[in-house]
C-alpha cells in the first residue's frame, strides 16, 4: 500500500472487482455500490498514476500491460486487507494469536499432523508453535507455563488431565540385527548383551525414566526420526510405539524381537490443559479436536 499512497484501498477494490466480475454494472452489483463510483474509482485510479488501465478492442475493453500489472498488485493489496479485517474480527472475538502445544514422541506422528490440519482449517489466524517433548520435557513445560495445551504420560503436580489413549511400545531392532538371528526366545540378558537406541529426555533435569534400560551399551538420541533410522540400520534395538513404526514394520525394515516372556508396554497419554477452565476458545479448539481423534482411534495406537 507504501507504493501508492493516493490510492484508497476501496479505489482497488473497484478496479480487482471490474476485471473479476466481468465489467462495471457486475462490478457495482458486487460491492453494493452504483455504478458510476465503480467507474469514478477506475478513472481515479488512471488519473493519479497517469496510466490507461483498459483499452478498446472491437466492442471489448481489454487490459493494458500496465493494467494487468495494477491489478495483480491491486489484488493482493485487497487480500492483503482482507486478511487483516479477518485477524482483528477472530483476535477480537478473544481466539488467542498463538497456541503453544506440548505432545509426547510418543503420539503417533501422522495422527499428529492431521489435528493440527483440522485447527488450522477452523483457526487460521492462531499461530501453532508446537514442542515435541520427551518425559520431563513435557512436565516442565507444564509447570513453567510455557505451553497452552500438553499431551503427557505422567500428570505432574498440580495439574488435572484427561486420559487421550493408549500407546502400546514394543521390543524391535531391524531384521538383520544378531538378536533375530540368535534362533530361541529373548530374555533381557541378552539383550543386555546388544546396544539399545534411546530417545533423550528433554527435560533440563531429566529425572524420568523411559522404561527398560538394562543395556550398557547405548545410543541416545534427541529426535523420534533418528532414533526410527538408527534401528533400521540396525544401529541397536529399542522399544518403540507400535503406531510411529507401522510403515517400517509393515515394509519389513523393523521387527519386533521374540521375547521369551510379554514384553511390550502399554502408556496411558493425557491431555491436559494449563489454565483448566479459563482457557481460551482456540486452546479449546485444539483440545476437543485431540480428543475425537482419540476417541475415533478406540483408545489406542493402531492406525486406522
Amino acid at each position: 500500500m507504501n507504493a501508492f499512497p493516493k490510492i484508497s484501498l476501496d479505489q482497488w477494490r473497484a478496479l480487482v472487482a471490474v476485471v473479476d466480475q466481468g465489467g462495471y454494472a457486475q462490478a457495482a452489483q458486487a460491492l453494493n455500490k452504483t455504478q458510476s463510483s465503480i467507474s469514478y474509482a477506475v478513472h481515479k485510479i488512471e488519473q493519479l498514476l497517469d496510466v490507461a488501465l483498459f483499452e478498446i478492442h472491437g466492442r471489448k475493453a481489454e487490459l493494458t500491460d500496465a493494467g494487468t500489472t495494477l491489478v495483480r498488485r491491486g489484488r493482493e493489496l485487497v487480500e492483503q486487507a482482507a486478511a487483516v479485517e479477518r485477524a482483528a474480527r477472530h483476535l477480537g472475538a478473544g481466539w488467542e494469536a498463538e497456541l503453544r502445544l506440548s505432545v509426547e514422541v510418543l503420539y503417533p506422528t501422522w495422527e499428529l499432523l492431521q489435528v493440527i490440519d483440522s485447527f488450522c482449517q477452523r483457526c487460521p489466524q492462531t499461530r501453532v508453535e508446537l514442542y515435541e517433548s520427551v518425559l520431563g520435557g513435557t512436565d516442565e513445560a507444564l509447570l513453567e507455563r510455557r505451553v497452552d495445551l500438553a499431551v503427557c504420560s505422567q500428570l505432574p503436580p498440580g495439574f488435572h488431565g484427561m486420559p487421550l489413549r493408549q500407546v502400546r511400545l514394543i521390543p524391535v531392532a531391524a531384521p538383520t540385527h544378531p538378536l533375530h538371528q540368535l534362533g530361541h526366545r529373548l530374555s533381557h540378558a541378552d539383550l543386555r548383551q546388544h546396544r539399545q537406541v534411546m530417545i533423550r529426555d528433554s527435560g533440563s533435569a531429566r529425572t524420568r525414566s523411559g522404561g527398560w534400560q538394562g543395556s550398557e551399551q547405548r545410543l541416545t538420541v534427541s529426535n523420534k526420526a533418528t532414533a526410527i533410522r538408527a534401528l533400521c540400520m540396525g544401529l541397536g534395538f529399542a522399544w518403540q510405539a507400535q503406531a510411529s513404526i507401522s510403515d517400517e514394520l509393515a515394509q519389513g525394515r523393523l521387527k519386533a524381537l521374540p521375547m521369551e516372556a510379554e514384553a511390550t508396554r502399554h502408556v496411558w497419554l493425557h491431555l491436559v490443559q494449563t489454565d483448566g477452565d479459563l482457557a481460551g476458545p482456540a486452546t479449546r479448539l485444539m483440545a476437543e479436536l485431540l480428543q475425537q481423534t482419540g476417541v475415533h482411534s478406540g483408545l489406542s495406537d493402531t492406525p486406522p
